[in-house]
């Protein structure tokens, strides 16, 4: 082997002998040509160590180009992109906007309805429609009796008392004279206090304010049930006394004429006829201030 062999293969890039086909042509040639002088050689063997490094950096200016290419060539691809999002976008805002007009509801405006016919029945509403719930009525309170203050002396029993003959004396109609000659009896008779009798235990059973001894005489008027006056639960019942003494009353041809001690005597036949009149301007009075 030639020194400038041994030389030439030192010098050549690792992975290459200095026979392969991968050696450089120009070292070939200069190699096959006429030996080299010292210093062409010394100039060659520099200039074979320099080669890798200018492959080196002719790579890596390929590389930069490109990479400035395609750095270069990105605005132009994000705009065609950009373009063709756009473009997109735009073509289903129409799709979307015929799509809106096909949906879009119709308004329709109902037809007046046509007249029932004849034949055509009316269905009634369901009592379950047409009942509607009404509060109930709170129930009136029951008027309270007019009490009225007592007069003539009288203390308020007595007055409340006079007070239910006048009320049914007025029931049955009859003028003011007969209800003054009831007052006036009662006031001789009970002194307007509804007597039971001792005699008649069944009497005090009854509401009562007072109780006597005069026979089986009972109620305002000292009525008797065993003359016929009527029932002792009747009797003990103010009303009930005083139609009962009314109705005789208005059976005495001209009572209204009459003095009123005349005609309480004839109703009640007492053994002190004279003593009623003694109470008629006192029942009087009472009277008109019930009438008031």
């Amino acid at each position: 082997m030639r020194d400038d062999d041994t030389i030439d293969d030192q010098g050549a890039p690792q992975g290459m002998t200095g026979r392969s086909d991968d050696t450089p042509s120009s070292v070939q040639v200069g190699v096959l040509r006429e030996p080299r002088s010292l210093r062409t050689r010394l100039g060659g063997l520099v200039n074979l160590r320099r080669r890798p490094v200018l492959l080196a950096a002719g790579v890596l200016c390929c590389l930069g180009v490109t990479a400035v290419a395609g750095v270069q060539a990105r605005p132009d691809e994000r705009a065609d992109d950009r373009a063709g999002t756009e473009a997109a976008l735009a073509e289903r805002g129409q799709q979307a906007a015929s799509r809106a007009e096909i949906r879009t509801p119709v308004t329709v405006v109902p037809s007046t309805p046509a007249a029932a016919s004849p034949t055509a029945a009316t269905p009634s509403p369901t009592p379950s429609a047409t009942r509607t719930t009404k509060p109930k009525p709170r129930p009136k309170p029951k008027p309270r009796p007019k009490r009225i203050v007592p007069v003539a002396g009288l203390d308020q029993a007595q007055m409340d008392n006079a007070k239910e003959i006048v009320k049914a004396g007025r029931a049955m109609g009859v003028p003011r004279r007969a209800l003054i000659i009831a007052v006036a009896t009662a006031m001789q008779e009970s002194n307007l206090y509804n007597y039971a009798s001792g005699v008649l235990p069944e009497s005090q059973n009854y509401p009562h304010q007072a109780i006597g001894w005069d026979h089986d005489s009972v109620g305002l008027f000292q009525q008797r049930p065993s003359s016929g006056w009527g029932e002792v639960g009747q009797l003990m019942d103010p009303a009930f006394a005083t139609r009962a003494f009314l109705t005789a009353l208005l059976e005495i041809p001209g009572w209204a004429d009459l003095p009123l001690t005349v005609a309480a005597q004839a109703v009640q036949i007492s053994a002190y006829p004279d003593l009623y009149a003694q109470h008629e301007w006192r029942a009087t009075e009472v009277v008109a201030a019930i009438l008031v």
